[in-house]
This record gives structure tokens, sequence and C-alpha cells, in this order.
């Protein structure tokens, strides 16, 4: 990928990136990460809760957002901020599309502000991403 400058980046910019989340991909983000959580990793726990099944972590799907916003701005860029809203669960087999869109740019200060809705295969929002990164200063 090209590592992109200020100026190459535009607002109203816009990437994708869709993933079907699997329960290979939810468990070795528990073995990395150490969150066992019982309703991420125990089927008949996860049965007993409001979800009626296992739920992803909610940071594995965050995480993978992180491929647009890469696309976005440039593999060399920083983060600065990131706001993240859980709205609603995803599901081992759910099929996740990315939709990043540059929101705001602070050219002098080569900051980028970039918005990411994360949603599920029926089209509903389940995760809503507020990011700040500022490009890599030569």
């Amino acid at each position: 990928m090209k590592e992109k400058t200020i100026d190459d980046i535009k607002i109203g910019d816009r990437a994708f990136f869709s993933k079907t989340i699997t329960e290979t991909d939810l468990i070795l983000f528990a073995g990395i990460t150490g969150d066992f959580a019982p309703h991420h990793v125990d089927a008949e726990y996860a049965k007993t809760t409001m979800f009626g099944q296992r739920i992803v972590h909610g940071m594995l799907t965050a995480g993978i957002a992180n491929n647009v916003i890469t696309q976005l701005v440039s593999p060399g860029s920083l983060a600065l901020s990131t706001e993240i809203k859980y709205l609603k669960p995803v599901r081992i087999g759910d099929t996740i599309t990315f939709e990043g869109e540059i929101e705001d740019i602070i050219k002098e200060k080569k900051i980028v502000k970039i918005k990411v809705a994360c949603k599920n295969q029926k089209g509903e929002i389940v995760i809503d991403i507020k990011a700040v990164n500022i490009m890599r200063i030569h």
C-alpha cells in the first residue's frame, strides 16, 4: 500500500472491508488478550445470558476496523484517539462490513478525523467508531 500524504486525503473519501467472524477468530483473540469471559467462550453459560449465545469480543470487531482506517490514511499514520460505541452484539458467523469515511482534516497539524460504521449482514450498525489519526511527519 502506497503511503499517503495529507494532500492525498479528501473529506468524504471512503473505504470498505468485510469479514465473517469465525469461532477461530474469537478463540485466538481470547488467547492473545487473556479475555476468557464466559459469555465469549462458554456456550452453555452464554445460553443463560441476555444474548442467548456466545458473543464476539467488542474489541475484536473494533480492531478489525483498523483495516479501513489504514486504507483511508496510510500505514504510517498514528492513532491519537478512538471513541468506540458498542450498539449491538456481534455473533460468531456474522459478516461485518466496515464502512470508513474521512470526516475532517486539519492540514496544518496533519490530523485526520475518521468515522467507521461496522454493520452486520442485516445492515444494522453494531459498532460506531470515531478515530483521530496524525499523518506521518517526514
